[in-house]
């Protein structure tokens, strides 16, 4: 069985969406946080516009006094139509402005809306409303989300420590090709089995996508995860005649002190997205001509 450890963070930004990065629910809360603040922001524009025409106004109304442009001693002199133009001028400009700002107020609002309904349909997650994955009975995102906080809360408190470790499925989805979806669910409750076995009392598993699972280890420190990891073994088993074996990947983190419960999955989601690109990067050293 092929297993690896990672655990340096690459310099490039991560790509996509990884579910380590919140269920459905918390993505479509922050976008809703993100509407409300660009509602905030349209109506500091129109108070503006509104701010704009009082001003432009005010000051075409003063040009109709011409007591206030006979002033020949010093030494400029404005007409009273000049003063027109000029703030006809900036009252024009303006109003290419607020329209520019309209517009990219509308684009974002788009955007904004398209993340929030978006973040109800990705492909691949596990999102069940008992909280429990059909297919392995582990815990799914929202209990994550609701655990975890829980979790940082205590360590804080206790000053304990408190690990994430990460297990990838390596090229997942030629198992399910090559074995078949009721075979490959046969293993993923293996694997299941070998989490929950693995774990202690405190600690509990869940199934965050199709092809990656997260431990939550309270009162686990780095040196520990390995031991806890290396209790899973190797993943080869026989469905009839054929022989599967599954191959993962494994990475984990810890809790820093002021990480919040996003700290944490952010940089799980990192290690999750080194996984992907080690596997391209395999991939292609194993196309490369010798």
């Amino acid at each position: 069985m092929k297993m690896q450890s990672l655990f340096g963070l690459g310099n490039s930004k991560p790509k996509g969406t990884s579910p380590l990065e919140g269920p459905p629910s918390l993505r479509a809360q922050r976008a809703e946080g993100d509407l409300h603040l660009l509602t905030r922001q349209e109506w500091w524009l129109w108070f503006s516009a509104c701010f704009v025409t009082v001003l432009s106004g005010t000051a075409f109304g003063l040009t109709t006094f011409p007591k206030f442009f006979r002033h020949a001693e010093h030494f400029y002199e404005l007409r009273s139509d000049q003063v027109r133009w000029a703030v006809l001028c900036l009252v024009l400009l303006f109003n290419a402005w607020l329209l520019y700002r309209q517009w990219s107020f509308r684009r974002e609002r788009r955007e904004l809306m398209g993340q929030g309904a978006g973040s109800e349909t990705k492909a691949g997650q596990i999102s069940d409303p008992t909280g429990l994955d059909p297919v392995t009975g582990l815990y799914t995102r929202a209990f994550i989300e609701q655990q975890l906080g829980k979790e940082i809360a205590r360590a804080k408190r206790q000053n304990t420590s408190l690990s994430l470790a990460t297990i990838h499925l390596d090229e997942f989805s030629e198992v399910v090709k090559r074995y078949g979806q009721s075979a490959t669910d046969m293993a993923l409750k293996e694997l299941a089995r070998r989490l929950k076995k693995s774990c202690r009392g405190c600690d509990f598993a869940a199934r965050l996508a199709t092809d990656d699972f997260l431990l939550v280890l309270p009162e686990c420190g780095l040196g520990e995860v390995k031991l806890v990891l290396n209790r899973i073994g190797t993943l080869e088993l026989t469905s009839g005649s054929m022989k599967i074996n599954l191959t993962f990947t494994t990475g984990w983190v810890d809790y820093q002190t002021g990480d919040m419960p996003t700290d944490l999955l952010r940089r799980a989601t990192e290690i999750l997205h080194l996984y992907e690109n080690a596997a391209k990067e395999s991939f292609a050293a194993t196309l490369a001509p010798h």
